[in-house]
């Protein structure tokens, strides 16, 4: 177990690198590719008709005059240890980790990054816990009452969860439940730490909106995969040992069919903490997806190019964790 542990970590670490470069390449290579100077790329952070005097300044600061691979290792070490930027008559201090510098903003990206973080976790754990259980527990119901009219109703709403868009159920809801019967009629975040029962409440409904989608898709996957499981050898004989129901639903019917699951999970969960970008939009909330959206529409790369990294290490820690419980429960994989 500790070999495996070893050895998926450190491919975690190698994804990590590779993510990086991919991103730094995106940024920094690819409009040398399409055209772009590095004249052009200094010229942004100047505003208009620059001297190109202060233009040369600008791109030998920021060092867009040195070969790409010393740019990479630059910002690869500026993570590790931190960095400085020469921008204006006073060196600006970026402190470790350091993903970056907004030259537009003037702030360093990872401090930004991290004031946003707790938004985009709370709203991730809480809709996480809500898909999971709503979902296993809609698809168990389901697999079970299969060809009832519980089990048409219950699909009818999955097949509607997975269809409708995320800014259509979160617009509906707010006008229904902000605007209508005014119950949110004031939504905005509150950090846990401050009053734990004001963060709860204002969550609820962006909660809910969001796991309207993954609880459809997880009681569809759920109830197919016990479906399945529940018409195998090994459930007959549990029932023919004189088992009791519920231990051999709960016990071998749903433990098989959720395995799949924890995969799914496991991806979903890394991408809705990479930033939940519709749900913050809709919302207001200011989390990663609104500050990449910021970023976006303000052409500010280095806060898309932070954010994306920040966004790619959860996924990458997400999927070693899913590793990890996948050898807990199958031993299969650890001899693998």
């Amino acid at each position: 177990m500790a070999a495996y542990i070893i050895r998926r970590v450190f491919a975690a670490v190698l994804l990590l690198l590779v993510v990086s470069a991919v991103t730094f390449a995106i940024f920094f290579l690819v409009p040398r590719l399409g055209g772009q100077t590095t004249d052009s790329m200094a010229a942004q952070y100047v505003g208009k008709s620059p001297d190109p005097d202060v233009i040369a300044a600008v791109k030998r600061n920021l060092g867009l005059d040195q070969p790409l691979y010393l740019q990479y290792w630059h910002f690869i070490k500026g993570i590790v240890v931190g960095a400085t930027y020469h921008f204006g008559p006073d060196p600006a201090v970026c402190h470790a980790p350091c993903f970056g510098y907004s030259f537009k903003t003037h702030s360093a990206i990872w401090p930004e990054i991290k004031l946003r973080i707790p938004v985009t976790l709370s709203l991730a754990v809480g809709a996480a816990v809500i898909w999971v259980i709503s979902g296993v527990a809609t698809g168990v119901v389901s697999a079970l009452k299969r060809g009832t009219v519980i089990d048409r109703l219950a699909m009818g709403v999955a097949l509607a969860g997975v269809s409708l868009p995320m800014f259509f159920t979160g617009l509906a809801s707010l006008a229904l439940f902000s605007f209508h019967w005014t119950i949110w009629d004031n939504l905005q975040f509150v950090n846990f730490t401050d009053n734990p029962a004001e963060w709860a409440w204002n969550l609820i409904l962006p909660w809910c909106t969001l796991a309207f989608l993954y609880s459809a898709l997880y009681a569809r996957l759920t109830r197919a995969g016990m479906l399945e499981t529940m018409g195998e050898d090994y459930i007959r004989t549990a029932r023919a040992k004189g088992l009791r129901e519920r231990q051999v639903i709960v016990k071998h019917g749903l433990r098989a069919a959720l395995t799949p699951l924890v995969t799914i999970f496991g991806m979903d969960f890394a991408l809705l903490i990479g930033g939940a970008v519709i749900t913050e939009t809709v919302f207001g909330f200011q989390g990663m997806g609104a500050y990449a959206i910021h970023g976006v529409t303000t052409a500010d790369l280095p806060v898309v190019m932070g954010v994306t990294l920040v966004a790619a290490f959860f996924i990458v820690l997400c999927n070693l964790l899913v590793d990890l419980v996948y050898a807990a429960i199958d031993p299969r994989v650890r001899l693998s």
